[in-house]
């Protein structure tokens, strides 16, 4: 009987220590929260904004050369477009020659200031002849923005050579063979004159005209996507890729 009665009192006891350490573990031990990693995917993603929505200043690059686009100065506008005006004439309606032109205008430099120091120089002082000097620093930067500049160029070229954007790459194409073609036609000095005063003209009137112009563009970039859907479904998705070759 003893022995009942302290295997009882052993089974109780244990029911109870069991009891109490669950009592505790819920009462005094709360339960830790383990933080998980959001998945990259579920993240808030920055949404890209439409080249249309941005203004003009800004495509442009914005500073002095997007104020001289959209002349903001007229007079600078002008000035330069002027300048570059008479080039374009000197070179391609009077025929002149670059390497003519860089040496007449060092005859006649050195003429002038050589005559002014050696007869009118006890009438009027002659000033100093300037020195000239390429800065180090300067032409390093430029050299390393040129490098910057051509990487990029081609890392586009190549992204573009790759085939993942369809209608890039037929814009890109399209573009070319409208450059080609309007090399063979003229010089490529006519050809950088047109551009320039394409540029000088054409972001202006986009500015001043920006809502019938969208409306256009929105029409052309529906035909244009509904012509390079028709090319992939016609022409494209027959080409076998490379998976469909793996497992043949």
């Amino acid at each position: 009987m003893a022995d009942n009665a302290t295997k009882k009192e052993e089974i109780t006891e244990s029911f109870h220590d069991d009891g109490s350490s669950s009592s505790d573990s819920d009462g005094k031990q709360p339960k830790v929260k383990k933080d998980f990693p959001v998945p990259p995917n579920h993240r808030n993603k920055v949404e890209s904004v439409s080249w249309k929505e941005k203004p003009v200043h800004t495509l442009l690059g914005g500073g002095d050369v997007a104020d001289l686009f959209l002349w903001r100065n007229k007079k600078k506008s002008a000035g330069v477009l002027g300048f570059a005006t008479i080039i374009w004439a000197l070179f391609e309606m009077i025929e002149y020659h670059l390497l003519s032109l860089l040496c007449h205008i060092l005859i006649l430099v050195l003429g002038v200031h050589f005559l002014w120091s050696n007869t009118l120089n006890f009438i009027y002082k002659c000033p100093e002849f300037p020195q000239v000097a390429l800065d180090e620093d300067t032409v390093l930067e430029a050299a390393s923005v040129l490098r910057h500049e051509i990487n990029n160029a081609l890392e586009v070229l190549r992204e573009i050579a790759s085939g993942k954007d369809l209608k890039e790459f037929l814009a890109v194409i399209a573009g070319l063979w409208i450059v080609s073609i309007a090399g063979s036609c003229c010089s490529l000095l006519t050809l950088v004159y047109t551009s320039f005063v394409l540029l000088h003209t054409v972001p202006l009137l986009y500015e001043r005209h920006k809502e019938k112009a969208d409306e256009y563009l929105e029409k052309a970039e529906a035909e244009l996507k509904k012509q390079c859907e028709g090319l992939q479904e016609k022409v494209l998705s027959r080409i076998p890729s490379r998976k469909e070759k793996k497992f043949a």
